[in-house]
C-alpha cells in the first residue's frame, strides 16, 4: 500500500485542524463523541480522524442526489485523497454542489472540511495512516456492492449478513486493532487473535444497530435482515409492515438477537485482552458493548416495536452503564459477571451452530472474485 504526503489546502474557518475535528464530531455521531474522548489523547485524535474519514465515505454512499456512477467516481477520488494522490479542496468543491438538499448541515460541513480532516491524517505515523487507508479503501469497495442492490426483500442469508457487517463495521474493528497495537506494543503478540475477534465485535455492534433500525431502514426502502432466518415459514420480508406482529417474526428476531448476543460475548473476550492499565481503551470498548447489550434487552422485551425510539436506551441507563464499567474496569472476573447479569434472559446462539467466527471464504476474497 502506497501512502504519500498529503497536500490539503488552507485551514477551514480559522480553526486549528484538531479543533475542527473535535467540533464536527458530535454533529455526525453522538455515540462516538461520547466514547472517543475517553481514549488516550493521541489515540483519540487518530480514532476521531478515522471515524470522520469513514463518515465521509458514508455521506457519498448515502446521498440521494448522486447516481451510482457519481458515487463510484467520488469514492475512488476519496480513496486517492486518503492515499495522498489527489487534492482535497478540489474534491470538496466538486462534491458539495451535487449533494441533495436532504443532506444534513453537519455532513455538508464535513465535506467542506475534507481538507482539514486530511491534514490531520497526514500528521500520523506511517503505520497509523496505512491502517486508516486500508479501512477506507475496503469500505469504499465493499459498501457500494450492498447499497446498490438493497431492497425491502432483505439479504439472502446470515453469511451475506456477515459480509455486509464486515464492510461497514468489521473492517473498522480491524483498523482499531491495528491502532491499539501501535499505542500498546504489548498487544502485538496477540494481534492475530484480536484481529479475528474484532470481526465478531463489529458484527455484534452492527447487527444490534440493524435490528434497532429496522423501521427507519424500511422508510428508505431498505432491509438488512437475512431471508433465510424467516424462510422456513414462508415469511416474506417485503410484507413485514403487515406481518411483523406474527410469531414467525418474533422467532426470527429472537434468533438474530441470539446471534448478536454471541458476538457481543466475543467482543468482551476481545476487550479483556487489553491490559487493565489501558483504562481508556477498555472504557471505549466496554461502553459500546454495554449499550449494545441493553439495546438487545429492549428489542427482546418489545418485539412489536415500530420505531427505534421505542427501544432507545434511556440516559439513566447510559449513565449506569458508564458507572458500572468504570467501577469494575480492572477486574476481568467482575466484568464477565456484569455482562452475564446485563444479558440475563437474552437468547444466545449456540457456538456449535457457527463454530468458526470467520466465513469459510473471506468477504474480501469474494469481493475480489466478483462473487458478493
Amino acid at each position: 500500500m502506497s501512502v504519500k504526503p498529503i497536500n490539503s489546502g488552507p485551514v477551514v474557518d480559522s480553526l486549528t485542524d484538531l479543533e475542527y475535528q473535535k467540533q464536527i464530531l458530535p454533529g455526525v455521531s453522538r455515540t462516538f463523541a461520547l466514547t472517543i474522548p475517553v481514549l488516550p489523547e493521541r489515540l483519540a485524535q487518530v480514532v476521531a480522524n478515522a471515524y470522520l474519514l469513514c463518515r465521509l465515505a458514508d455521506t457519498i454512499e448515502d446521498d440521494v442526489g448522486l447516481d451510482n456512477e457519481q458515487k463510484s467516481e467520488f469514492h475512488q477520488r476519496f480513496v486517492e485523497i486518503v492515499r495522498g494522490e489527489e487534492d482535497a479542496e478540489t474534491f470538496s468543491a466538486d462534491l458539495l454542489p451535487l449533494l441533495s438538499s436532504r443532506t444534513l448541515d453537519d455532513e455538508r460541513d464535513l465535506v467542506a472540511g475534507t481538507a482539514t480532516v486530511i491534514r490531520v491524517t497526514s500528521g500520523f505515523s506511517m503505520q497509523e495512516r496505512e491502517a486508516l487507508t486500508r479501512c477506507v479503501e475496503i469500505m469504499c469497495r465493499g459498501m457500494p456492492e450492498f447499497q446498490r442492490r438493497k431492497s425491502l426483500a432483505g439479504l439472502g442469508d446470515t453469511d451475506e449478513l456477515a459480509d455486509y457487517c464486515y464492510f461497514v463495521a468489521g473492517v473498522v474493528g480491524e483498523m482499531l486493532t491495528e491502532l491499539f497495537c501501535v499505542h500498546c506494543p504489548e498487544l502485538q503478540p496477540r494481534r492475530e487473535e484480536m484481529m479475528r475477534l474484532a470481526l465478531s465485535f463489529g458484527q455484534g455492534l452492527q447487527l444490534t444497530n440493524i435490528l434497532k433500525d429496522i423501521w427507519e431502514d424500511r422508510q428508505a426502502e431498505t432491509c438488512w435482515l437475512p431471508r433465510s432466518v424467516f424462510s422456513e415459514a414462508e415469511f416474506d420480508l417485503e410484507n413485514l409492515d403487515r406481518e411483523h406482529g406474527s410469531d414467525v417474526f418474533r422467532e426470527g428476531l429472537n434468533e438474530l438477537i441470539g446471534i448478536a448476543h454471541r458476538h457481543l460475548r466475543v467482543a468482551l473476550d476481545y476487550t479483556l485482552i487489553i491490559p487493565g492499565r489501558e483504562a481508556g481503551i477498555r472504557k471505549f470498548c466496554l461502553w459500546a458493548i454495554g449499550l449494545a447489550v441493553l439495546t438487545l434487552r429492549k428489542l427482546h422485551a418489545n418485539p412489536d416495536f415500530s420505531s427505534s425510539k421505542q427501544v432507545k436506551i434511556s440516559r439513566r441507563s447510559v449513565k449506569a452503564t458508564i458507572f458500572a464499567t468504570n467501577l469494575t474496569l480492572r477486574s476481568d472476573y467482575v466484568l464477565r459477571a456484569l455482562f452475564s447479569l446485563a444479558a440475563a434472559g437474552l437468547p444466545l446462539e449456540s457456538p456449535e451452530s457457527s463454530p468458526d467466527l470467520r466465513p469459510r471464504v473471506s468477504p474480501l476474497e469474494r469481493l475480489d472474485a466478483g462473487r458478493l
